[in-house]
């Protein structure tokens, strides 16, 4: 583990404890009397909480929370770890690495959606979700984590799973300029500048901010440093009484150095933050392994209200994402250096496996490589329109969204500064072992209707129709290395009712059925006939039963929940597998149940105290290749706990949190429970040196330093000697990190 390099300047206007959520209008009750109100309170307090008018189960992370809890060069992923029945590997420090693996009720990434001010994102190709290559904690307002497919308008292209909503913060009332600068351990040190304009009057009482922000480190594992630039810009227009114009502009650029695991054998001898090396004649030489990514997030939207009970809400947007890597063929495994350049006059044998065979069969012991693109940009619109009865609100919508997407991956020689190299995959064709053209097209209609049976009773039956249509045109496909066209379509009818009951104003509780689905990623087309009826793509399908009650008083936030969801066409890596030769399969079915709770206790003076738990099952349900019947989902912690103690009072906030993760096995791998203990304080001075007020914060993560392993990375190319199978690869929890923030606002 590398030194803390000190203390520095920090983290916005965010961080002026404890100024309220943008989404507490206090404002209007007026006065430090109800201010002081409100933040001495339960609801305010939790970490997280599911709102009463939830109808499946729901956790919503307060923008509070944010700025008090982590470090501001942090992502989504290091925040929704709070949260029951979710699961986070971030290997090198909070937001310093894409995070690994991120896991709601077991089900992974790809799996769930992530939206940004309601509107989805990600890849095309397995639907997963790149932490550091968006939005940063800075700018965000409220997260809420719906662990269930949700309701009809519940848009998405992995909606069974679950969805992770972002917000982006609301620009503030006044015109303040937010300074901020922070530092710490790894070497890390981000500063940047935020500016708010207040409410312009001359222009309709527009309010907008635009936020710029730098992070460099060298990260807790060897050789991993990160540079990260962000900008993002919020406007926000009112256009009369019943209309309001958002603009949302975001622009992100990574340069990383980033690892692919590493086995046992190397963590036993060189420790638990062992990953890439210095040595440029080894394959995990950190040079010939980064990122260099750029990424740009826009939407315009407008919501406006007509007359008879009309609404309408539109967003239009455009994402891209643009990756060039490297990689070394097989760093930390056991493929030995050796390339074959193009015209050399000899060839790589193979053995059984397609692995390359001994050193002494390559032309020389140049150092092999890949070079990797992935380029794609995203195209959509989302509508939604509501229409308001005495007895009923009926709402209808429509999400379209098409992405086009190149990837490409080629065989290079670092040693001579990357020249392309016959491919060990496909000896003795060429360098290439990939090159595709793929396109998604995403179409979701949806209508639902919340009909008012009573005051206190509301059913809400919808339906959703999901269009998907994929195509991949690959003169050279992945996994086969042949050229395939193909275009393959799936659509479903998804099905939904829920049932929402006010016990009381301050209790409610809820039952919800709907229906899941997720067509297949683009690895289960790595076949030699896509076309054709491989079982392996099918669309993955569960039918998701929940109910669960919410109790929110001043004193106490109180939420419980049972889940039962039923897997079908359940897609796991088949187990025969590994390395370059990875395949997907059909594993059948499964069942995931379990139980959630979560709660927040005010206990006065400024102290709470703060818990939430789940225990969870996954098992398989039929007998396959991947698995018997009973045997455990991979990657699935049986339980989950987090707790702690608050104090928010006087311009001082400070937290300890602990949060527990249960056992998980992968692949034969068993992976044993531990514990991050967080750690966080703060004080604000009002009315300083020309300053309204300067904030300072420090950001304790993992305080004991636990290093245990936490999740399975992949598995070495190459055959271990000794086994002549390869060695498993993993990550371990990062070590203990301390981030100090100091900002001002003026």
């Amino acid at each position: 583990m590398r030194g803390i390099a000190g203390l520095f300047l920090a983290a916005g206007a965010g961080c002026a404890w404890p100024a309220l959520a943008d989404n507490d209008s206090t404002t209007e009750l007026g006065g430090v009397e109800v201010k002081a109100k409100l933040i001495e309170s339960a609801p305010y307090q939790a970490p997280s909480k599911a709102p009463l008018e939830a109808a499946q189960p729901t956790s919503v992370i307060s923008q509070q929370y944010i700025q008090n809890n982590v470090a501001p060069g942090s992502n989504y992923d290091d925040v929704v770890k709070i949260s029951p029945s979710v699961f986070s590997v971030g290997p090198n420090g909070p937001g310093l690495q894409e995070n690994t693996f991120l896991s709601i009720r077991g089900f992974q990434d790809g799996q769930y959606n992530v939206t940004l001010d309601g509107i989805p994102w990600g890849d095309s190709n397995d639907f997963t979700h790149h932490t550091t290559s968006y939005f940063m904690a800075h700018d965000l307002g409220d997260i809420e984590v719906d662990r269930g497919p949700g309701s009809a308008q519940t848009i998405g292209n992995a909606t069974f799973g679950g969805t992770i909503s972002l917000t982006t913060k609301t620009p503030s009332a006044q015109t303040t300029v937010n300074p901020y600068l922070s530092g710490g351990s790894f070497n890390t040190l981000q500063g940047g500048l935020e500016f708010d304009t207040g409410e312009l009057h001359k222009y309709g009482d527009t309010t907008a901010f635009i936020d710029g922000e730098r992070i460099t480190s060298d990260g807790y594992l060897t050789f991993t440093g990160q540079t990260r630039d962000n900008l993002m810009l919020k406007v926000v227009r009112p256009v009369g009484d019943n209309t309001r114009i958002t603009v949302v502009a975001m622009y992100n650029d990574v340069h990383q150095n980033v690892g692919l695991g590493v086995t046992q054998a190397l963590i036993d001898a060189n420790g638990s933050n062992y990953m890439l090396s210095n040595d440029p004649t080894k394959q995990n030489f950190y040079d010939y392994n980064l990122d260099d990514i750029h990424t740009d997030f826009e939407y315009i939207g407008i919501q406006t209200k007509f007359g008879d009970g009309w609404t309408l809400d539109n967003k239009v947007y455009t994402y891209a994402y643009y990756h060039v890597g490297r990689n070394g063929f097989d760093p930390n495994g056991f493929s030995p250096n050796g390339t074959v350049l193009p015209g050399g006059g000899c060839t790589i044998p193979l053995d059984s496996k397609g692995n390359p065979a001994e050193p002494s069969n390559f032309c020389n012991n140049d150092v092999p490589g890949e070079l990797l693109t992935n380029n794609y940009r995203s195209f959509g619109d989302l509508t939604k329109l509501t229409r308001s009865f005495s007895f009923a609100d009926i709402r209808a919508g429509l999400w379209v969204d098409n992405q086009t997407n190149l990837r490409e991956l080629t065989e290079v020689d670092y040693t001579l500064g990357g020249t392309t190299n016959i491919s060990p995959v496909q000896a003795p064709n060429g360098p290439i072992d990939r090159l595709q053209h793929n396109q998604l097209l995403t179409l979701q209609p949806y209508v639902e209707i919340d009909w008012k049976v009573t005051p206190e009773l509301t059913i809400t039956p919808g339906v959703k129709y999901n269009y998907f249509r994929r195509r991949t045109d690959a003169p050279v496909n992945q996994g086969t290395q042949t050229p395939v066209d193909v275009a393959k379509t799936y659509d479903q009818l998804l099905p939904s009712i829920a049932a929402h009951y006010s016990i009381r104003p301050n209790w409610t509780a809820y039952a919800q059925v709907a229906e899941g689905f997720l067509a297949p990623n683009l690895n289960l087309f790595y076949i030699p006939n896509p076309s054709g009826g491989d079982s392996s793509l099918s669309p993955q399908r569960t039918w998701n039963y929940q109910v669960g009650t919410a109790w929110q008083s001043n004193g106490l936030t109180l939420s419980g929940d049972l889940y039962w969801i039923n897997f079908n066409n359940l897609i796991l890596k088949d187990p025969a597998s590994s390395g370059a030769n990875t395949r997907f399969i059909n594993s059948g079915g499964a069942d995931y149940k379990g139980v959630e709770a979560e709660a927040t206790y005010y206990a006065g003076l400024g102290f709470s105290v703060f818990g939430n738990g789940s225990f969870n099952s996954a098992k398989l349900t039929a007998s396959n290749v991947t698995g018997a019947p009973g045997q455990n989902v991979p990657e699935t912690p049986d339980a989950t706990l987090a707790g702690g103690v608050i104090y928010n009072r006087h311009d001082i906030y400070a937290s300890f949190i602990d949060k527990w993760v249960g056992r998980r096995q992968d692949s034969g791998a068993e992976f044993s429970p531990y514990s991050d203990l967080m750690l966080s304080a703060g004080y604000t001075l009002r009315n300083l040196m020309g300053a309204s007020s300067v904030s300072l914060k420090v950001n304790v993560d993992n305080l004991l330093d636990v290093n245990k392993l936490s999740a399975l990375a992949g598995t070495t190319v190459g055959n271990n000697p000794a086994t002549s199978s390869p060695d498993n690869l993993y990550w371990t929890v990062a070590g203990r990190s301390v981030i100090a923030t100091l900002s001002a606002s003026f």
